[in-house]
């Protein structure tokens, strides 16, 4: 039998359960598609070596290579293409036989829908590969509470003079 002082203990915990249930579920979920053009070389060069077996002399493909980013994101693949932020961060090759990287990056946006908002990028970058998956682990501004996920997929990749276009699908989920 409910009694008036179990009923009102009861009501609002029945109450409740449907605001968490929306407050759980209610989300956005935004997809991004950007290109980060990382150049190591030339008058635009955009990362430098920080630190690696041989100094600042290092190449990033040897393992333990330290290099600092602060590379222009544009809406398409070319570097002519409206540049919306910066991917501002750091990559170090993680690998013993220097095929992969560890991403740690901020990508900032300065222009169009999200200006003045961040993500956080972090994960694996084995660039042998031709689609390598990395966590969207925070963000600001617009993404705040994200969680998601993106694919990294090689654009143009110029060894030789150590540059490189990469392709951002990104997917995140927030409130």
């Amino acid at each position: 039998m409910i009694t008036l002082a179990s009923s009102t203990i009861l009501f609002p915990l029945l109450a409740a359960v449907p605001i968490l249930y929306w407050a759980l579920n209610h989300h956005k979920k935004t997809k991004i598609t950007l290109y980060v053009h990382d150049y190591l070389t030339g008058d635009d060069s955009s990362a430098v070596t920080v630190g690696g077996r041989n100094g600042h002399a290092t190449s990033i493909l040897e393992f333990g290579t330290l290099l600092a980013v602060d590379d222009p994101v544009t809406e398409g693949p070319d570097i002519e293409s409206k540049e919306i932020g910066r991917a501002q961060g750091m990559y170090i090759n993680s690998q013993l036989d220097g095929k992969a990287l560890h991403l740690m990056f901020s990508i900032i946006f300065t222009e169009g829908e999200y200006k003045g908002s961040s993500l956080e990028i972090q994960g694996s970058d084995i660039f042998a590969m031709k689609d390598r998956e990395f966590s969207v682990v925070s963000g600001t501004g617009y993404f705040r509470f994200i969680k998601g996920y993106g694919i990294l997929t090689t654009e143009m990749m110029d060894i030789k003079n150590l540059r490189a276009v990469l392709k951002l699908d990104i997917t995140v989920k927030h409130f």
